[in-house]
């Protein structure tokens, strides 16, 4: 007889959120407010940022990993399908994970082309043309 296999629960589950990273702070900053805003349905939201800042993804990685969480989902914050996600993240996730081989991490798809998107763009336009 098989056994049921479960899913993880979204308590089971880590995100950590990954953006470019900025030398200016009140930009990194942007990338914590969104965490709060809108993911604060997940028991744990991890921001890293993938150069010029902390923390690094691999910090945020060994964060998860030290609370018992064996499943991270690296959710980046990136429109496209650019170098930085085909090369960059993953490149620096394998190596997060060779630290921690315990964990794995999986690594979602960017935000892309997204009706949501084209929405969010149309209200910038239509709130840049009441200022102007």
């Amino acid at each position: 007889m098989a056994s049921a296999v479960s899913s993880p629960t979204a308590d089971d589950v880590a995100v950590v959120l990954v953006d470019h990273g900025s030398k200016r702070a009140e930009a990194n900053e942007m990338l914590e407010e969104f965490a709060t805003l809108n993911l604060s349905s997940r028991q744990r939201v991890e921001i890293a940022h993938m150069e010029l800042a902390e923390p690094s993804i691999g910090t945020a990685v060994s964060r998860c990993a030290s609370e018992g969480f064996r499943k991270i989902v690296i959710a980046p914050y990136f429109l496209s399908r650019g170098r930085h996600i085909t090369s960059d993240i993953p490149a620096l996730v394998a190596e997060a994970q060779k630290a921690h081989p315990e964990v794995e991490c999986v690594i979602a798809e960017p935000i892309g082309i997204d009706p949501l998107m084209a929405q969010v763009i149309e209200n910038r336009v239509a709130g840049a043309l009441q200022s102007a």
